[in-house]
């Protein structure tokens, strides 16, 4: 057993087998989620506490957020006002960030925390359900306090054994953004060439296969696309997050002024098609709307 306490915040398609993992690994995991019924059933699973609002994690050592947006993670540390979690965390907590946020608001929550003598570390994710079912997850680690950093990769090291460690507080989320948008361009370029192929008579399995032994083989061509392929459009990774990374991508190019016209085309292209079918349902189900633009 190991003597820190972990609050876990986010029990989805992600977060509920990761904070399994930890479970499982000797920490007392005390775990939340909006969703009554997940938080009750991780309870019951592994014999923790049922914690009714996140303030109920106030004893844990380490806050670990597995939610949807920065938003989330400041809503979850504010609810309850006076008795929310962020009054009541104890000076030497430690907090990872796992989701995926603006490296700006993550410098800055990090400051506010750091008053309260509480340390952020953001520890964005790539891997997916998949990954983190097998704990096989990418961790890109940012962070100021090389404590903090030992510490956070301590529990990390559980779900996964790939942890970069990327330099200050916001390196992590700023990597994530990056990835993101190019995991992007190559799943809009696979998409649109199966649609190019198909007006020329080529067969879209055909196509996939060709590509994933040349040269425009890409992780989406390896899975998203034989998903699609399989007509699979079961959630993964939602559309609306994606198309939210690719925002945080865009802004992080202007804000420097840098010269990347494709960050706008990839994140203008994404929300297009969330934009038309919703953003609720997995990446993959942008290709049917772009299929049909075809006529």
């Amino acid at each position: 057993m190991t003597s820190e306490i972990i609050g876990f915040i986010g029990l989805g398609n992600m977060g509920s087998p990761m904070a399994s993992h930890l479970a499982r690994a000797g920490y007392r995991v005390i775990a939340f989620d909006i969703d009554a019924e997940r938080r009750r059933q991780f309870g019951a699973t592994f014999q923790s506490t049922v914690p009714e609002s996140p303030a109920d994690l106030h004893e844990a050592t380490v806050i670990l957020t597995m939610v949807p947006t920065g938003a989330d993670v400041r809503q979850a540390l504010n609810d309850g006002g006076d008795q929310s979690l962020l009054n009541r965390l104890k000076p030497g907590t430690l907090v990872i960030d796992t989701t995926s946020s603006p490296p700006a608001s993550t410098r800055e929550l990090g400051a506010a925390l750091k008053e309260r003598g509480i340390h952020l570390i953001d520890a964005p994710v790539s891997g997916g359900n998949r990954g983190a079912r097998s704990a096989d997850l990418v961790f890109m680690m940012g962070g100021d306090d090389q404590d903090a950093i030992e510490r956070a990769s301590a529990v990390l090291s559980h779900l996964g054994k790939r942890i970069f460690r990327l330099g200050p507080l916001g390196s992590g989320h700023t990597m994530k953004a990056v990835n993101n948008y190019v995991s992007a361009a190559g799943y809009i370029a696979a998409c649109e060439a199966v649609v190019i192929g198909e007006q020329y008579g080529l067969d879209r399995t055909a196509i996939i296969d060709v590509l994933n032994v040349s040269t425009g083989r890409n992780f989406a061509t390896e899975t998203s696309m034989k998903r699609i392929l399989a007509d699979d459009f079961s959630r993964n990774f939602a559309l609306d997050l994606f198309t939210k990374d690719l925002k945080i991508a865009a802004d992080l190019g202007d804000t420097k002024k840098v010269n990347a016209p494709l960050t706008h085309l990839v994140h203008d292209r994404m929300k297009e098609a969330r934009d038309a079918v919703g953003g609720h349902g997995d990446h993959t189900t942008a290709f049917p709307y772009w299929e049909k633009q075809v006529g």
